[in-house]
């Protein structure tokens, strides 16, 4: 049994899941099968992938995937042990002691085998290894003393061990070259001399003979993979030919669903080598070569088998002089060190020694290279992930940490016995639990109900008083003899590791973390990026060490301890640094810092107060709000004495001393970055204090006036500053990349706004990831570049490395590169999907500051705007638009799973309907329909019409004269007559309900019963059929119930989800249905299930001899596989069709319904093909004459028509280029079975059969066109459907002489008609001028017109031919005119056709109507009738449902079944699939409607002669769905909205548009260019098709849900139709009259979110008594409006924080200038050149952001700044220019003045030389290299010319 468990650090582990196998389990493992139809090694990544669980036993292993499919794989030997690998699974084979000796001239067997999937085969593994010479040798892995040790994924690489001689070695595993294939295959094909194949082709002989003979343990598979091989050399002719790279089962294996895997013992013959086989005479056979030789001769099927993994040789290790026992390694891992370095690991516990070897990928990513070995003394090891280190265990029992080769120290645990760490005694002492030396850090959580819960800190090594210098420390302490010790290190996850004790029990740990700080994080990331590797390991060594200091400090201080351990590693003393010292260290002084002072008495000292005075808290305290409020003076806070006395020297030769300036460059722009996250304000100011620190002492003015703009307030007073010696500096490592100008991420911005040049932005990759994004999407949007993010971005960035050569490209970075399939138009959809790509989402966009996320809000505004529909979600998401991800997610899914389902499916009606009958008409759509007809009951009604559940009213009259028993037969009688109706019902019904269903895979389907009782009233007295009193037909219903299992099968939707055992399953029990389950079958085959159908079960049935059973699985199965030329297929429906069979074989009696359904069957199969074996064949089949044994007389003309049919499907608008066929004569033959001559010599391989006449029928030597021209007709017209050949076309012109009427009956004259119309089909014109020339004259000028009432008399013209003449080629023109706009709802071919109906309506109640027939006067009706719903397929039109209706009701007299038949086929057209499907007009769409539409009806129920009634139900491969149902994607539900559909122009138009409201039937989509989703009321949307319409095609495949979403202040159509209640309808009228009319209660209607329904109830309500604060909130009300209707909330939070900000700077109260910076890039982004070339592109786009609202806010910027430099600023600002200190009060101010007009450093200014200029002109001119404003030089230049008073007043 194996138990899958989930544990977690909070609770205890629950049993997920659990597997119980019969036999022991020797192994359980995970494993990753890849799942990809092509084995090539490239795409390796793209592959889909599937999570397994493998169960070993001996004989076999189970495979359990995680989606629930179960596999079992015998195993052909005994295995020693399976391995996971990146490919599948490995085997290793135990090689058992006696195993037959290999004798001289050949190979060992393979011991290693490889299994990709569950279904494929083992096969065995090559190895390539490098010869002596350079050359090498590629050979199967053979030697047994060769064991894996180790395996790896990635890399793909495995160790192995060698017994013999006692070394590792690694191999990297790969898949099999071709060519290596090749060589070991060549040995079986060599030949050759007996001995020659003896040597070299050992395996697959060798196997061979071992599977020969009968073992007693091979045989319960014996039979089994017998069977298989022979199946599988019939089923593959040419298998001596095949190359050997493929193997049968494998091509099968995947496309079987696993419930076969019965089948993967298939390998099991080959290589049934198990170590039971010990029989002598099996041993004898296997020795002498001859025999062998002769063994591989004689069984040619058995091909050898391909390898598909090979191993290629790296390593191994040197060989050791000592002779000390080698053992084999017992654990291996990989682990990296803490710079990514990454080991291989071994351990040989033999030597206590953990061997380590370093290995890296070469640049080129194609190979691994190894470096040297290092040996750890260790007893066990174990790696911890999560902080790259690794657990040793050494010899004397203390646990080490190591990273990679660097020793960071003990691991200390508190709880366990420790050797001692007092420094003053050496002997060690005893150590309890309770007297541990330091607490515990309580770090680790419990974990689980381990015996402990134990707490971790690493020990550090021994310090001397101030510096962190590592003493030596003796490892001779040894554990106490009392208590446990560590005895070994297992299961590592993560940080978690787990102790064995030696007295058994465990003990689970957690290792701390490096950093647990983001900033610490951060700066460390930074920091190591730089420094030189082995430097950067000793960095954070240390660090790690003070970080996890036992009884360590809480997460607070971490970053102050990192700053001091870091000063410290600079050479700073940092006690001696005033504010190092005074951080905070939460009131433990950690034993970093210098030991304790000697405490001070407890009165106190000055100094305590200077301390408080000093600390950082109180400086915090002072600038804040409120101490200003109460108008506290600040203190003076005067210097601490002894820092005044000297100053402090740096020590040059600590660790980082000579990196100072690379790391306080790259701390500047972990800076940098920081700054564009508005969540970390907190760390920034920590960091701004240690880079003030470092800029003093480094001498960096530009740095300190910098951060003094950045923070005025922290960056006030001069600091100490450490003096660094001249002497050292040259010491310090100025690094290529430092530049004297800070760089500033806002700075950068800002010049690309106003479009000056900037040079590119510094970066450390991997740290400093947004500011790149932002800099290149900056760029790109912008700057307009669209180079900027397709490549290595280097003219916008500057990558930043410790190693100065630039050669190294960046390899993260492949991640940005950016290709989009579609065109992209517009840089703001660019930058929308660049951004997705990288990963960038909404949640990292809200915690951008505002104005650096300016540019992107803006593109995303844009894109929003007008969206493509084929954008994937992550897009969709950022740009918030919820219909079109949501569309894009439900695009992922497969299909059957989509909520669409529940979206549209309707509930289960309430329980009263639930109790009556089922109508089979119960899973319709109800809510689409309901929307698609909301006006009247048309559904109902149809419902009503179409039901054959309940028993029909049977109304008769007893009148006076007649008697009770002549009465009943009466009553019979007619129900007989109404019994022809109910029988046709099911097959409208199938239209009706098309795909409506998906089944429930646990329960049969349900069908509904056909009626066939009656009710009488008035005392609803039952009449039924079966009482004996009147004749009933024998098997009168057996097709209608056929039918009804049709009709109740296509309710099942392709989408669903059915597999084999559910179409067994539904199988009846009782013989009476067993019609039903027939036509189950064939409709499983329509909606393409019944591919899932084993060919097992498809045999089962075919078996039976059931005739109905047999018809529905052959044409189910031919549809199924529509022009696949399937070879299974084709086999099978061979079987039933004699002239597919070679002549001599058995006849075998098939029934002739079989047959027709045979034929049509291959034409279905081989649809469009033109296979010319085929077409030969049914070409011959149209005229096959009868046998002379009464064989193929009954009937023949629907085989006729079923053979030319099919013909003219393989064909089919192949027209005159049949490809290899003129010799057939194919349209010359097919004109002589239509107009009749001398039969031909019957050709080919039937000529036998047909030597002698049929004894009942006399046909002479001439063709019988009765029997054969329906068909040839047909054939011809498919042939050549749509190709315009006029000279065929005028073969099937209807004949203009009488006496060439006389020779056609009239009913073909309809056939031909419509041939002809399908031929020429661009001339088909939908007006009835154009349907009355297809009359010839003759007809034309004689013929009673249709409304005509008295009959012309004549004696020379055949009137009764004349006038059905006439109105048989009417009614084939009006099918033709259907076919031609079939699915069009084509106005004028609708009026045509209507107008046609009602005249033979008129007709037949005329008097003339005896001169035509009533019956072909119906016929000709109901084949308009027919064309009708053709046209309006899926519309539900109810003109033509009154027709259907009118029709419905007309029971007695002529109408016969056949008319019932047609009348409701023509009423389920009109709602097809409940409105959701329409017909197609492609070529193969007009072959199926052509069999399903007949023109000739069947007389009566089980009436096949003419034409098999199991072909009506093929109109299904014309229908595709084309319903699209706008789904509001806030609600979910379906609703109107208004499209506009684009047609392509084509020679009868131009190119046009028409709006539609939806949900409606979309046109055929090859005739669209476009169709959008129109405003105002939802968002726009763009499906343009000619970028192709798979897209649109999958929308309509999942029952065509397109999601929408209603704009703002919207109401959708059915709430208010005309759109005169919507709320912008009522504001915009009076909208600047008074906008502040805006009341916020409005505002649920504009926006259902609900972070701004609270804004307006929080932040916009008055309450009482607010004064100036009403100020405030009409502002926010106005703010609120602004953005709900621009549709734009997600600037709401801007508009605020604008606020806020120039509120504060009116105070005066600005600590920090980030938000003044944020201010300026956005007036700068509204003015730049690229935002305002936007807007005059597009002039009726809305406003991105208030027109008024941001100049209003500059003015009172400027205001209050101007105000400030009359209030003393001037002197100020003055003073700061000449390099003078400034006056505390006006810091702040003096700092927002500086940013926000862009004042040059004083640097700068006097690099300048301005101070001598006199005039404002040469102010200008020398100010233009400085790149200020005019407006702000207005300011300036009054301080510069010397004047005092301002320019600005």
């Amino acid at each position: 049994m194996v138990i899958w468990s989930k544990g977690s650090k909070s609770q205890a582990s629950a049993v997920y899941k659990a597997f119980t196998v019969d036999s022991p389990v020797l192994q359980a493992l995970w494993c990753d099968f890849i799942i990809s139809q092509d084995k090539s090694e490239k795409d390796d990544s793209s592959n889909e992938v599937e999570k397994c669980i493998c169960i070993l036993q001996s004989s076999c292993i189970n495979v359990h995937s995680m989606e629930g499919k179960d596999y079992i794989a015998s195993l052909p030997f005994q295995v020693a042990n399976v391995w996971p690998t990146k490919y599948g699974l490995l085997f290793e084979r135990s090689s058992s002691a006696h195993e037959v000796p290999p004798s001289p001239p050949r190979e060992p067997l393979p011991t290693m085998f490889s299994m990709l999937h569950p279904l494929d085969e083992i096969t065995p593994l090559v190895c390539k290894s490098g010869g002596l010479f350079g050359t090498s040798k590629v050979q199967y892995v053979a030697d047994s003393a060769m064991k894996i040790v180790f395996l790896s994924a990635d890399p793909s690489i495995i160790m192995t061990y060698d017994a013999v001689q006692g070394l590792h070695s690694l191999w990297i595993l790969r898949r099999v070259k071709p060519e290596e294939q090749n060589v070991v295959l060549k040995f079986s094909e060599q030949g050759g001399t007996p001995q020659h194949v003896a040597t070299s082709s050992s395996l697959t002989a060798h196997l061979r003979s071992f599977s020969k003979g009968d073992s007693p343990v091979a045989s319960p598979f014996q039979n089994y993979s017998s069977i298989h091989s022979q199946s599988r050399s019939t089923s593959s002719p040419s298998l001596h030919s095949r190359s050997p790279s493929i193997s049968n089962m494998a091509a099968l294996s995947r496309s079987h669903s696993p419930a076969l895997g019965v089948h993967s013992f298939s390998g099991v013959q080959r290589f049934n080598f198990s170590s039971h086989n010990q029989s002598p005479k099996r041993q004898s056979v296997s020795h002498s070569p001859n025999s062998t030789s002769n063994d591989s001769f004689l069984t040619p099927e058995m091909e050898p088998i391909v390898p598909e993994l090979c191993i290629d040789h790296l390593w191994t290790e040197t060989i050791t002089s000592t002779r000390e026992k080698s053992s084999p390694a017992s654990k291996v891992f990989i682990t990296s060190d803490l710079c990514g370095q990454k080991f291989l690991c071994f351990l040989v516990e033999s030597q206590l020694q953990l061997r380590c070897i370093k290995f890296q990928e070469s640049n080129d990513k194609t190979q691994l290279i190894f470096g040297s070995v290092t040996n750890l003394q260790a007893k066990d090891a174990a790696p911890v992930e999560k902080i790259d280190t690794m657990l040793v265990l050494e010899g004397n029992g203390n646990l080490v940490l190591y990273t990679g080769l660097v020793r960071v120290g003990k691991v200390f645990i508190p709880g366990l016995p420790v050797p001692s760490l007092s420094m003053s005694n050496t002997m060690p002492r005893p150590s309890t639990p309770l007297d541990s030396i330091s607490t515990p850090k309580p770090l680790s959580k419990p974990l689980g109900s381990l015996d402990e819960v134990v707490l971790l800190s690493p020990v550090p090594e021994l310090r001397d008083s101030s510096k962190l210098h590592d003493s030596p420390y003796i490892d001779d302490c040894t554990f106490q003899q009392l208590g446990s010790y560590i005895h070994s290190v297992r299961d590592p996850v993560h940080n978690r590791v787990t102790l064995e004790l030696s007295n058994g029990s465990m003990v689970r740990i957690t290792i701390p973390e490096i950093a647990t700080s983001e900033l610490v994080k951060k700066c460390l990331q930074a920091v190591k990026s730089i420094l030189p590797r082995e430097i950067a390991v000793q960095m954070l060594v240390k660090w790690y060490n003070v970080h996890n200091a036992p009884g360590g400090p809480s997460y607070h201080s971490e970053w102050n301890i990192f700053i001091t351990c870091l000063m410290n590693m600079m050479g700073y003393n940092t006690d001696r640094l005033a504010w190092i010292r005074n951080l905070d260290f939460e009131g433990s002084l950690s034993p970093v810092i210098a030991p304790k002072k000697a405490r001070p008495s407890d009165t106190g000292s000055d100094e305590d107060w200077e301390y408080l005075l000093n600390s950082d808290y109180h400086q915090n305290v002072e600038s804040h709000l409120l101490s200003r409020a109460l108008h506290l003076n600040p203190l003076e806070v005067s210097l601490m004495k002894e820092d005044v006395l000297h100053n402090l020297t740096l020590d040059s030769s600590t660790l980082l001393f000579t990196h100072i300036p690379a790391i306080f460059f790259v701390l500047h722009l972990v800076y940098e970055e920081l700054k564009l996250n508005s969540l970390m304000g907190e760390g920034i100011r920590s960091l701004v204090v240690l880079l003030v620190q470092l800029a003093r002492d480094l001498q960096l003015e530009p740095y300190l006036d910098y951060y003094y703009r950045d923070y005025p307030t922290l960056v006030k007073t001069p600091r100490q500053t450490c003096i660094i010696d001249q002497a050292q500096i040259g010491l310090m490592h100025h690094p290529s990349f430092f530049t004297p100008e800070p760089p500033s991420i806002y700075q950068w911005l800002s010049s690309c706004l106003k479009g000056e040049e900037a040079s590119p932005f510094p970066y450390l990759s991997g740290v400093c990831e947004r500011s790149k994004l932002i800099v290149l999407s900056v760029a790109l949007y912008i700057l307009g570049d669209e180079r900027a993010v397709s490549n290595e971005a280097s003219q916008y960035l500057s990558r930043v490395t410790s190693a100065p050569k630039k050669s190294q490209m960046d390899q993260n970075d492949n991640r940005f590169s950016f290709r989009h399939s579609t065109a992209v138009n517009s840089l703001a959809e660019k930058l929308v999907l660049w951004m997705t790509n990288v990963g960038f989402t909404l949640r990292d966009l809200e915690s951008l500051p505002f104005g650096v996320a300016l540019p992107i809000r803006d593109a995303i505004y844009h894109c929003r705007e007008q969206p493509a529909s084929d954008w994937p979600e992550a897009v969709c998401l950022l740009i918030g638009r919820q219909d079109l991800s949501k569309q894009a997610c439900e695009g992922n899914l497969p299909k059957g799973k989509s909520s669409v389902a529940q979206v549209l499916s309707s509930d289960v009606p309430s329980g009263t309907e639930a109790e009556e009958e089922d109508d089979g008409m119960n899973d319709m759509n109800q809510e689409v329909m309901s929307l698609i007809w909301s006006e009247d009951l048309r559904v109902q009604e149809v419902r009503r019409l179409l039901q054959s559940a309940h028993p029909v009213r049977v109304n008769v009259v007893q009148l006076p004269e007649v008697n009770d028993h002549e009465y009943i037969e009466e009553k019979e009688n007619r129900l007989l007559q109404l019994c022809q109706r109910t029988m046709a019902l099911p097959l409208g019904r199938g239209m009706f309900t098309l795909f409506s269903y998906h089944p429930v895979p646990t329960e049969p389907l349900p069908v509904p019963k056909l009626n066939l009782t009656g009710r009488a009233p008035p005392r609803n007295t039952t009449v039924d059929l079966n009482s004996g009193n009147i004749d009933v037909p024998p098997n009168m219903a057996c097709w209608a119930s056929f039918h009804n299992g049709v009709a109740a099968g296509l309710k099942i939707a392709p989408a669903s989800q059915i597999d084999s055992a559910w179409i067994v399953y539904n199988k009846p029990k009782n013989a009476e249905l067993a019609n039903e389950y027939a036509g189950f079958l064939m409709a499983l085959g329509l909606n393409g299930h019944l591919t899932k159908l084993a060919t097992l079960n498809i045999h089962d049935y075919l078996t039976k001899g059931h005739e109905m059973t047999s018809i529905g699985l052959l044409l189910g199965v031919s549809a199924a596989k529509l022009g696949t030329m399937d070879m299974s297929i084709t086999r099978l429906l061979s079987i039933h069709i004699p002239a597919l069979l070679p002549p001599t074989s058995t006849e075998l009696d098939v029934p002739h319904n079989v047959q027709v359904a045979a034929v049509i069957g291959i034409g279905l199969v081989y649809q469009g093909t033109a296979h010319r074996h085929t077409a030969e064949v049914l070409l011959a089949e149209i005229g096959r004459p009868p046998g002379p044994e009464m064989e193929y007389c009954t009937d023949r003309e629907s085989y006729s028509l079923a053979a030319g049919l099919a013909l003219g499907m393989v064909c089919l608008g192949h027209g005159s280029n049949l490809i290899g066929m003129s010799d057939l004569n194919v349209p010359e033959q097919l004109y002589q079975y239509m107009v009749g001559g001398h039969r031909r010599f019957q050709a080919g391989m039937h000529r036998e059969k047909h030597k002698s006449p049929s004894y009942q029928i006399k046909e002479g030597d001439t063709i019988n066109v009765d029997v054969t021209c329906p068909g040839a007709t047909l054939a011809l017209a498919m042939i050549y459907l749509k190709t315009n050949n006029r000279s065929i076309a005028d073969w099937l012109r209807a004949p203009d002489t009488m006496y060439l009427l006389d020779f056609v009956k009239p009913e073909f004259l309809l056939l031909r008609t419509l041939a002809r119309c399908l031929i020429l089909w661009d001339d088909i014109l939908p007006n009835s001028k154009w349907v009355d020339s297809n009359v010839p004259q003759i007809i034309r000028e004689n013929s009673i017109s249709l409304n005509e009432t008295e009959i012309p008399s004549s004696e020379d013209l055949n009137l009764e031919t004349l006038a059905q003449a006439h109105v048989y080629i009417i009614a084939g023109a009006c099918l033709s005119l259907g076919f031609r706009f079939a699915g069009s709802e084509n106005l004028a071919a609708f009026n045509c056709l209507y107008k046609f109906a009602k005249d033979f309506m008129k007709c037949l109640s005329a008097p003339t109507a005896s001169v035509t027939g009533h019956y072909n006067l119906e016929t000709c009706l109901s084949v308009v009738l027919l064309s009708l719903a053709m046209v309006m397929a899926g519309s539900g039109n109810l003109k033509v449902l009154q027709l259907c209706r009118f029709m419905h009701k007309k029971t007695g007299g002529e109408m016969n079944y056949g008319f019932h038949l047609a009348h409701h086929m023509a009423l389920g057209l009109l709602f097809l699939g409940g409105g959701r499907y329409s017909l197609s007009t492609s070529n193969s769409s007009i072959a199926a409607l052509l069999c399903a539409l007949y023109p000739h009806f069947p007389v009566h129920s089980t009436d096949n002669r003419y034409h098999l009634q199991a072909l009506r139900h093929l109109y299904v491969l014309a229908a595709e769905p084309r319903l699209l149902v706008p789904v509001d994607v806030d609600t979910n539900t379906p609703c109107y909205a208004l499209l506009e559909v684009t047609y392509k122009g084509t020679q009868w138009y131009e190119e046009t548009t028409e709006e539609l409201m939806a949900p409606t039937l979309l046109p055929e989509l090859h005739l669209l260019k476009q169709i959008k989703v129109k405003g105002p009321r939802y968002w726009e949307l763009l499906i343009d098709l000619s970028k192709g319409i798979h897209h649109l095609k999958a929308i309509l495949s999942k029952d065509g849900v397109l999601y929408v979403k209603l704009r703002a202040g919207q109401l959708s159509y059915k709430e208010d139709p005309m759109g005169w209640q919507s709320l912008l309808a009522q504001t915009v009228t009076h909208r600047n009259s008074e906008a502040r009319a805006f009341k916020p209660e409005a505002i649920s209607a504009f926006t259902s979110d609900p972070a701004l329904l609270s804004f307006a109830e929080y932040f916009c309500k008055p309450t009482v008594n607010l004064g100036q604060k009403q100020e405030i909130l009409d502002l926010f009300s106005s703010i609120l409006y602004e953005c709900v209707t621009q549709e734009n909330p997600e600037m709401l939070p801007a508009y605020i924080a604008i606020d806020q900000a120039v509120r504060r700077l009116e105070r005066r109260e600005m600590s920090e200038t980030f938000e003044l910076w944020q201010i300026k890039l956005v007036l700068e982004f509204f003015s730049s050149r690229s935002h305002q070339e936007r807007m005059h592109k597009i002039p009726s786009r809305g406003l991105f952001m208030n027109s008024e609202f941001l100049p209003v806010m500059k003015c009172t910027i400027d205001n209050a700044l101007d105000q400030w430099l009359q209030a003393g600023g001037d002197v100020c600002l003055h003073s700061y220019l000449s390099g003078q200190p400034t006056e505390e009060s006006h810091l702040s101010m003096l700092a927002c003045f500086l940013i926000y007009h862009s004042v040059p450093t004083p640097g700068q200014l006097s690099a300048g030389g301005l101070e001598g200029s006199m005039s404002f002109s040469e102010l200008l001119l020398k100010f233009k290299q400085l790149k200020m404003p005019v407006r702000a030089l207005l300011r300036l230049a009054p301080l510069l010319l010397g004047s005092p008073q301002s320019m600005v007043l």
